[in-house]
């Protein structure tokens, strides 16, 4: 009997206690932000989202900085999506963080690029981080190799310090997990495209699939 893997970090059982079954995606998922730090929060949450605003789908990642199968995701599939869907205005692509417990350096890493996000550098940072996981995932302490990172992103440096150091996006951090969670999400990568979900670093074919579904149930005015 063929056992099916699905390549993908997952939460411990106390990390995803609570968790409903998701019943699909939802542009409300990354639009919601806390109501703390609330100017911050907004310029972060739009700063994680690209795509034309009249987009006829989302496309919404959940993702954890140091999950060597999100990694695997950004740099297989992620650059195809925002080349056929994204740049082409048929797709609108949100960010969601999912930083595990048993990734010690996940969160430390979410709020690098949040900080980021507030300035509008959060998908260089995105990148960066994935692109150089291998070489932070584990340091004892890698706030400077993030400050370094930060800084060639383009980030106003004392701004972005005092975001990091203060924890000014933690809030919405939280409240990406916890809505997650709520979704049913309890390993990453896990993505809600329009109303389906799919879990894992699938192949990109998998993902072009649900999108043109997704983008066949749109109204045509919007396609």
């Amino acid at each position: 009997m063929a056992i099916a893997i699905t390549p993908a970090c997952r939460s411990s059982d106390s990390e995803a206690r609570g968790a409903s079954r998701a019943a699909g995606g939802s542009a409300s998922t990354a639009r919601e932000v806390p109501a703390a730090n609330d100017s911050l929060s907004q310029l972060a949450d739009r700063g994680r989202i690209q795509g034309s605003a009249s987009a006829p789908v989302w496309f919404v990642e959940v993702s954890d900085f140091q999950c060597p199968y999100c990694r695997m995701w950004h740099d297989s599939t992620y650059s195809a999506v925002v080349r056929d869907y994204v740049a082409t205005g048929k797709v609108r692509f949100a960010y969601l963080n999912f930083p595990l417990q048993m990734h010690v350096n996940a969160l430390p890493a979410a709020e690098a690029a949040m900080c980021a996000s507030v300035q509008g550098k959060f998908w260089p940072l995105h990148d960066a981080l994935f692109n150089t996981q291998d070489k932070w995932e584990r340091l004892a302490d890698p706030s400077a190799f993030f400050d370094s990172l930060a800084t060639r992103a383009g980030v106003d440096r004392a701004q972005w310090t005092t975001c990091v150091t203060k924890h000014l996006m933690r809030p919405l951090i939280d409240a990406d997990k916890s809505r997650s969670e709520q979704r049913g999400v309890q390993s990453t990568p896990s993505f809600f495209i329009g109303d389906e979900t799919i879990a894992g670093a699938q192949p990109y074919a998998d993902f072009r699939a649900a999108i043109e579904r997704q983008l066949a149930k749109a109204p045509k005015s919007a396609r």
